[in-house]
């Protein structure tokens, strides 16, 4: 359970740029834990800042919203929306970045982020969300458990934190209100 300490929330860019050092400690913690995010460890904080840099140009557009949630002045879990930017496509967006501190783990936070991001979309005329996770992590199973749709298994897509070829699970949700 999710207390108003770690409520998930909208960061605009200067926040999000605010927020460079912590959110840095995030996405350095999420793949020394392991997590396949783009990402090969060890991961240099001044890359990891360098990283968060180029989100904030990314929300400052209009073309991401990033979402964190918080204890203190640590930022213990990220999500974010990618919105295309095709006229074709604007139905829909890609859920990306979707991290938890291994501290803050087990106690709701990763699904409290993924709602907010869900409600979010819908609120904002999206109505099918997709993402791509490393198989059998422990993300799939969250995917799964909050009624995402597997959609498919590709091998060997990307190289997890140790550089090991890993497959990919693609998953998708249509959202509707109500």
């Amino acid at each position: 359970m999710t207390t108003a300490r770690t409520a998930p929330v909208r960061l605009d860019a200067p926040r999000l740029l605010d927020l460079l050092d912590p959110l840095a400690g995030l996405l350095v913690d999420t793949v020394d834990g392991g997590a396949s995010i783009g990402f090969l460890a060890p991961l240099d904080r001044a890359e990891a800042v360098a990283w968060w840099r180029g989100r904030a140009a990314g929300v400052a557009a209009g073309r991401l919203a990033v979402w964190a949630a918080h204890d203190g002045d640590r930022v213990v879990g990220t999500v974010g929306l990618d919105f295309p930017d095709k006229p074709n496509s604007r139905h829909r967006a890609e859920l990306v970045k979707l991290m938890v501190h291994r501290d803050a783990r087990g106690k709701g936070l990763g699904r409290a982020l993924l709602t907010t991001a869900e409600q979010a979309a819908l609120a904002a005329g999206i109505t099918l969300l997709h993402l791509d996770t490393e198989t059998d992590s422990p993300a799939e199973h969250l995917y799964g458990a909050a009624g995402w749709t597997r959609a498919g298994v590709i091998p060997d897509y990307a190289a997890d934190p140790a550089g090991v070829l890993r497959p990919t699970t693609l998953y998708y949700k249509r959202l509707t209100s109500g």
